[in-house]
């Protein structure tokens, strides 16, 4: 980083960042994209463009969908620990401390000790309540548009793919 001192802030450095823009998001003929002949490549992009649609309406509530998974988890099962989360989503303990860590400065869960001093448990407040209800229809308007796409019929072949798919990875 090259550093520059403009007179407003002592220290002050230039920093370039990227932002994608709102054509790079914008839909993409299926015919662009590439053949993968690997399960994990195919699986990884459906992922992300999947992930793109959720995403673009829960932010309209200040959310992802990892945060709102989160939250959903929360309220379904009232109190979890992070192993727990962590299995519950197959997501690394990394991703996992850095999400909750996000969601606890936003005031939306809270943490106390559980039985061994090491482990926290963690829970939804009232706050947290509030904006999983402001961010469900936004949630709702996803489902219903990938779904829409889909039709009813490969809707439930998805669910059950996925499904099938999750097992047999976990087995593998």
């Amino acid at each position: 980083m090259k550093q520059r001192n403009l007179g407003l802030t002592k220290g002050a450095q230039d920093v370039y960042t990227y932002s994608m823009g709102p054509e790079a998001r914008e839909k993409q003929p299926a015919a662009a994209l590439f053949d993968l002949p690997c399960a994990c490549q195919n699986l990884r992009r459906v992922t992300r463009v999947v992930t793109r649609i959720y995403d673009q309406e829960l932010r309209k509530a200040g959310l992802e969908i990892t945060q709102f998974g989160l939250l959903t988890a929360l309220a379904a099962t009232g109190e979890a620990n992070q192993k727990q989360l962590s299995a519950g989503f197959a997501m690394d303990s990394t991703t996992l401390t850095r999400t909750l860590g996000l969601l606890r400065r936003q005031g939306w869960i809270r943490v106390k000790t559980g039985k061994d001093k090491r482990e926290r448990v963690f829970s939804l407040t009232g706050a947290g309540r509030r904006q999983m209800a402001m961010a469900q229809p936004h949630w709702e308007r996803a489902e219903r548009r990938l779904r829409e796409e889909l039709g009813d019929t490969a809707w439930k072949s998805m669910r059950e793919s996925v499904a099938r798919t999750m097992e047999a990875a976990l087995a593998a």
